[in-house]
């Protein structure tokens, strides 16, 4: 979809790593530039107003958690020459990073496979939240935190909910299911795992991935480990998407 330090950053500071592609992309409710991806449930919180939890769940069972470890390499989650991405994105913190559909996305660190959907469910007329990320995969890191991207033309084969994976292996590729309004993105988002139930709302993103993508993307190694930490700290794992 179209994206603490915490903090939001002003909508107009574009970062880019490449020239800006086309704007567009997920969109809350599957307009471009905003929307509340889809995933399914693992072990994690949460239902979104009508308390609709994740599809596929057959796909997703809750992952076993494992003991959290600081120090885990992380890397950038799109491996393609040409990429851009926002460091902001409407409606809730996230970050959609454009690239060429087909291109390989990959395990940003070390982990556990937790929520996957294979089918894209995503249909405009509704609703709106559970479906909208259409193919989606995301692994709880051993550092804590769950890495969520949506979007995918494919799944890579033998990722499946459980499974261990290590940072930079292939999960799938770019792609432009759901409501990614045509534009070849990952919609990534970075929350933590509420193990036992979850919600589309949360595994979309609750904080700014763009201070971690700048750091991965030259090689560094910065961990949001506490920012994600100090969130859910502070607000649990909220049973309903915040009121717009």
């Amino acid at each position: 979809m179209v994206s603490l330090r915490i903090g939001r950053r002003p909508a107009y500071a574009v970062l880019l790593l490449v020239p800006v592609l086309a704007a567009g992309g997920c969109g809350a409710g599957g307009t471009p530039t905003a929307g509340p991806t889809a995933a399914t449930t693992p072990a994690v919180t949460g239902a979104p107003g009508a308390t609709t939890p994740a599809p596929d769940t057959a796909d997703q069972p809750a992952a076993t958690a494992a003991p959290t470890r600081a120090g885990l390499p992380h890397v950038f989650p799109v491996r393609a020459t040409k990429v851009a991405y926002h460091p902001t994105h409407s409606a809730y913190p996230g970050t959609d990073i454009f690239a060429d559909c087909g291109e390989p996305v990959v395990a940003v660190t070390d982990g556990t496979i937790g929520e996957v959907s294979r089918r894209d469910r995503y249909d405009r007329r509704g609703p709106q939240g559970p479906y909208n990320g259409g193919l989606s995969v995301s692994v709880i890191g051993d550092d804590g935190v769950r890495y969520y991207g949506s979007h995918l033309t494919e799944i890579a084969e033998g990722v499946d909910a459980g499974v261990r994976v290590r940072a930079g292996q292939r999960l799938g590729t770019v792609g432009r299911t759901g409501n990614a309004n045509n534009v070849c993105h990952l919609h990534f988002g970075i929350s933590p795992p509420c193990l036992g139930e979850d919600g589309w709302w949360i595994r979309r993103g609750v904080v700014w991935p763009a201070p971690y993508l700048d750091s991965w993307r030259k090689g560094g190694n910065r961990e949001p480990a506490a920012e994600v930490a100090a969130w859910h700290r502070k607000h649990g794992c909220p049973a309903k998407p915040p009121a717009r």
